[in-house]
């Protein structure tokens, strides 16, 4: 984790939080941890760590001050992570901000080198991460924590590392919240319009989870500027917008944007004097837009929400509804992945494991009638069409590729599986030399790949197989031994 200070922010006056997203430009795209693989494998998608993107976690002052030269004291802090950990950073950053913009440097080097000593992130864990005479502890995988372990001093406790309060950024558009999440499934482009980086950073955040366990395979920037280096990118009208979200305040982005397909304006937008005329407010009548008012919000009766109970049980709430409405449509997605796994029978020691069948869309589309989402999820609509464009969406792409490497994994697995089941003395009988050199070297492949891979394969197993191949090398002529052993 690097911190750095850099940043800067327009608007009132006091200390903001938001976060943002940026492309890693050119290099390797390695990481400082070695673990990383490990790591993505056992963590859940939402909170994978990124190989292409930083997440940036901003904590922004500006107070009057005579003695600067602009009249204000003007200063971020920001911690750069690939980690989403949007509630640990910022939770973070409360705590060791605040000692920064007093004591500068000597303060910063400080908390980097209680930082350096903090343990990789292991999904399952508790986490207990000292950083200015406190604790903060939190689960690595969002399982609620018990009772705080006996720690001097008594502990922070975080409930989440990355979980925002659903209720609170989704408040004000509760009446579009299911257009939302059919918008956010199909990977639709989406310009978010705030009032401020922190509602734009949280709004494209909440906006990204609630697909949840489904995970978003789009772009998206929870808070972008004209200083971005892809504002030319994603501004050119010569092609269609790129399959993302953005979050903006400023005001030019409603004429720069206003041929992307789906803007979702929250409050009133902060309108310069220096706006140029053609850009004015009631242009924004002709755009499509979803156009809410904080204080108005619809709250859905299919929620079963009300005002009077608290914010984190509502948050509750709305998260089971979009992970219930996300399952109805991924279940019978994930019924039919399933049947296109050959048989266990078909997988035999000698021959390599059996293909995959293809993924065919009016098969899976048949099997709608009797295993689809009307039959659990109380919402009527086009579920067939909302499945036809789906499928080209990246989210598909993506959670396809995901299944597909985790059925052919498995299948490699059973496959090592069914080795250690078979006769190879039997099997070596009337063999000549070259098949079982071949086979040898096809052994140590899989054994090299089954670890490398972490293979869903029981170290048992793994152990019987560097047995057989040290079986079939003894059994050949010394020097071929010679030979496979020093390879």
């Amino acid at each position: 984790t690097l911190v750095c200070d850099l940043v800067s922010v327009s608007g009132g006056l006091g200390d903001t939080q938001f976060s943002f997203r940026l492309r890693q430009s050119g290099g390797q795209r390695n990481t400082h941890f070695g673990d990383d693989g490990e790591y993505n494998r056992e963590a859940p998608l939402t909170l994978q760590r990124e190989s292409a993107h930083y997440f940036g976690y901003v904590y922004f002052r500006q107070v009057k001050d005579s003695s600067m030269k602009r009249g204000y004291f003007q200063k971020s802090l920001v911690l750069v992570s690939r980690l989403p950990y949007v509630n640990l950073f910022q939770s973070l950053l409360q705590l060791i901000a605040p000692e920064y913009f007093d004591k500068l440097e000597p303060c910063l080097e400080a908390v980097c080198n209680e930082i350096d000593q903090w343990p990789p992130p292991v999904p399952g864990q508790t986490l207990n991460l000292p950083v200015m005479g406190i604790v903060i502890q939190v689960h690595a995988t969002d399982i609620p924590l018990s009772n705080a372990q006996n720690l001097l001093p008594a502990p922070l406790v975080l409930p989440s590392v990355h979980e925002l309060d659903l209720f609170r950024c989704f408040q004000p558009v509760l009446i579009h919240i299911q257009m939302l999440w059919e918008l956010m499934l199909l990977g639709e482009p989406i310009v978010v319009m705030a009032p401020s980086p922190t509602i734009s950073s949280e709004m494209v955040l909440a906006l990204t989870s609630c697909l949840t366990p489904l995970k978003y395979c789009c772009d998206y920037r929870p808070y972008f500027t004209i200083h971005d280096s892809e504002f030319k990118e994603y501004t050119t009208r010569t092609q269609a917008p790129p399959n993302i979200v953005v979050g903006v305040t400023n005001p030019f982005f409603i004429k720069t944007l206003q041929h992307w397909p789906h803007l979702l304006r929250i409050g009133e937008l902060k309108m310069s004097g220096d706006l140029p005329k053609q850009v004015k407010v009631k242009k924004l009548t002709k755009l499509k837009t979803l156009d809410t008012k904080p204080g108005n919000s619809h709250l859905t009766s299919v929620l079963g929400i009300q005002r009077k109970r608290p914010s984190e049980v509502q948050s509750a709430l709305l998260r089971r509804h979009l992970l219930e409405l996300t399952q109805s449509f991924i279940i019978p997605l994930e019924h039919y992945i399933a049947s296109l796994m050959p048989l266990q029978r078909a997988i035999t020691p000698w021959k390599n494991p059996p293909q995959i069948r293809p993924f065919r869309q009016e098969d899976f589309m048949k099997t709608l009638e009797h295993a689809g989402p009307q039959l659990t999820c109380v919402l009527r609509g086009d579920w067939l069409g909302l499945y036809r464009r789906f499928f080209k969406s990246p989210n598909f792409d993506g959670w396809y590729r995901q299944r597909h490497k985790e059925m052919t994994q498995k299948l490699e697995a059973l496959h090592l599986e069914a080795i250690c089941e078979a006769n190879i003395v039997a099997w070596m009988k009337d063999k000549s030399e070259v098949e079982i050199v071949d086979l040898v070297l096809k052994l140590r492949e899989k054994l090299i790949r089954a670890r490398c891979h972490h293979l869903p394969v029981k170290e048992e197993t793994l152990q019987r197989v560097g047995l057989y191949i040290e079986t079939i090398i003894g059994s050949l002529p010394e020097d071929l031994q010679t030979v496979l052993h020093h390879q």
